[in-house]
């Protein structure tokens, strides 16, 4: 199946797919500002997740973050952007998971985003639509 051949999204679909990635970059705004100062309850919470308390290690977090923030949120580069954001999630889940941290509060958290920012690529962008059809 060719994008041409993508079935055309509707507009309630497209702009519930633009919501989504909309609260996915908000977020990840936010997390990635708090750590480029780095805000004092950042470097607590890094220690008692396992990471150093080095404003440093919190800052590189925060660039990468966003830059793979900004690349999702740019249509061009939206499928880079979603990949990195996926890669940067599956971080926080294995690191809470090797901590031990509460299974659905804590470490599908990274899951649960990670599939707001798929969905909403999904619903907004007809290059995934024919990549992944869920229907013919």
């Amino acid at each position: 199946m060719t994008i041409r051949e993508t079935a055309p999204v509707s507009s309630g679909a497209l702009w519930t797919g633009r919501v989504l990635s909309g609260l996915i970059v908000l977020f990840m705004i936010f997390d990635g500002v708090i750590k480029l100062p780095p805000l004092d309850v950042v470097t607590q919470t890094m220690t008692q997740i396992g990471w150093p308390a080095d404003a440093n290690v919190a800052r590189l977090l925060g660039v990468v973050g966003l830059v793979s923030t900004v690349l999702y949120a740019v249509p061009r580069t939206s499928v880079l952007g979603a990949i990195l954001l996926t890669a940067y999630m599956g971080g926080a889940v294995a690191t809470h998971l090797r901590i031990g941290s509460p299974l659905f509060s804590h470490t599908l958290f990274g899951v649960y985003l990670g599939v707001i920012v798929w969905g909403g690529l999904y619903l907004r962008d007809p290059r995934v639509r024919a990549l992944i059809p869920f229907s013919r």
